[in-house]
């Protein structure tokens, strides 16, 4: 057994909308990410995506239904098939739960999609 220090993680890489993963559980990758701007609207068909906000505050767009701002400390389960626009106005760090055949961007193709995952 391994523990895992999220800050020395965060402190790895500087890169933004680039999921790194640092574990495994169950099937489930848990990743960390730093985000700052707008993402892309995307969804994922087949699972549901866990949000948990290390440091800052993201918004959370969702078609045709209310915008949802999280902050530090707060997690949201978006729900399989919602499509949903992740913005941050300033980086914010955070904490992604995912199956492991989840795709970074649905299966939307943008310059910010990644198709493979460093472990770091």
């Amino acid at each position: 057994m391994k523990k895992i220090n999220l800050k020395e993680k965060f402190l790895l890489f500087e890169d933004h909308w680039s999921p790194k993963i640092i574990a495994e559980l169950n099937g489930q990758l848990i990743k960390v990410a730093k985000v700052k701007g707008e993402f892309v609207w995307h969804d994922h068909a087949n699972e549901d995506e866990l949000f948990m906000i290390i440091k800052g505050s993201l918004r959370i767009e969702f078609k045709e239904k209310e915008t949802v701002v999280l902050n530090e400390g707060e997690i949201l389960i978006v729900p399989r098939g919602i499509e949903h626009k992740p913005v941050a106005e300033e980086e914010v760090w955070l904490m992604l739960f995912e199956p492991r055949s989840t795709k970074h961007t649905g299966t939307v193709k943008n310059k910010l999609t990644q198709t493979k995952q460093e472990k770091i």
